[in-house]
């Protein structure tokens, strides 16, 4: 078919403006409401991120941020929803360390894949475990817990709420060398509750749970798995102190957009949420919840997603953790 040369320009126009209506529409970016998907039920760390930074965007940014709990199955509910949406930057995710690393690093038949599917926008928060033993037990120190785990592996047990936790804590068994038995609890607070009761000899869980079981006085913190002590706990040592340098476990609840999405949206997303994880009342909202504003690159985090996805699926094949089976 031939084409005049009115039609001609019409089409050399139209493919001349079309990459440049396409930059406007970015650099206008948002310009009607964004969803953020949180896989998880509302009131937990994850959920108090995600509407924390989404209040604040919607003022930074002028369009509202409205949460969506989509939670189930292990995450993996939202966690897929969002790997499915349109990259247009109008549906994202709070991603956290589960669904994220630990999902991958436990499981080969997931619907998503976490380098793949995503573009990790920035981190936002990161917060270690603190391994925690009841008051009226007789370990003092860590050294203590280790010798009975080591003279007691039939007695010796731990509790945690989720996978995360639990190859965590399996890491620390690699390298002390014990064998704590697994117990499985609903939550954090019900692991503490646990303790409390002597159902198990220990827990390594989140901080702002662990910091409430504390302040009752009924459970004692032996250590934490951050590379330097935290605030909330100055007292407690870290793993690395107490001559276990690799147990290092700091998870953490990241900002996701789904793979494609433009160059120009997840810029401006990093920007606006960098400057909004160094408000004066964020950090005040987080400290609050015992978590420390992160904020990264989308290039660094991606890089800490790789490593780490190495590092727990390592973890997971020593200890004979398989979510598939």
């Amino acid at each position: 078919m031939k084409l005049g040369r009115r039609e001609l320009l019409g089409c050399l126009a139209g493919a001349t403006l079309a990459p440049a209506l396409g930059q406007a529409q970015s650099s206008e970016y948002p310009d009607r409401p964004v969803r953020v998907i949180v896989p998880y039920t509302p009131g937990g760390t994850n959920d108090l991120v995600g509407r924390i930074l989404s209040q604040k965007l919607s003022e930074a940014l002028g369009q509202p941020f409205v949460v969506e709990n989509r939670p189930g199955a292990q995450a993996i509910v939202g966690t897929e929803a969002v790997a499915r949406a349109r990259p247009d930057g109008y549906t994202l995710l709070i991603g956290a360390s589960g669904p994220i690393v630990f999902n991958p690093a436990t499981s080969e038949r997931l619907s998503y894949d976490s380098l793949s599917d995503f573009i990790p926008v920035t981190n936002l928060v990161t917060f270690p475990l603190v391994l925690l033993v009841s008051a009226n037990s007789p370990f003092r120190s860590l050294a203590d817990l280790i010798a009975f785990a080591k003279s007691n592996p039939s007695r010796a047990n731990y509790g945690t709420p989720a996978t995360s936790f639990q190859l965590a804590t399996e890491l620390f068994n690699q390298r002390a060398g014990t064998r704590f038995q697994h117990i499985t609890y609903r939550g954090s607070s019900d692991c503490v509750t646990a303790l409390i009761r002597d159902e198990v000899t220990m827990t390594m869980i989140d901080t702002a749970p662990a910091v409430a079981g504390l302040s009752g006085g009924q459970v004692r913190a032996l250590a934490v798995t951050s590379a330097d002590r935290i605030a909330a706990l100055p007292d407690v040592p870290t793993m690395k102190e107490l001559g276990l340098p690799d147990v290092e476990a700091v998870l953490w609840a990241g900002l996701f957009a789904p793979a494609r999405t433009p160059p120009e949206v997840v810029r401006r997303l990093n920007t606006a949420t960098a400057e909004v994880l160094q408000t004066a009342d964020v950090k005040e909202r987080l400290s609050k919840l015992v978590l420390d504003p992160a904020g990264t690159t989308p290039e660094a985090f991606r890089a800490t997603i790789a490593r780490e996805i190495d590092l727990w699926r390592g973890v997971a094949k020593a200890a004979n953790i398989q979510m598939d089976r």
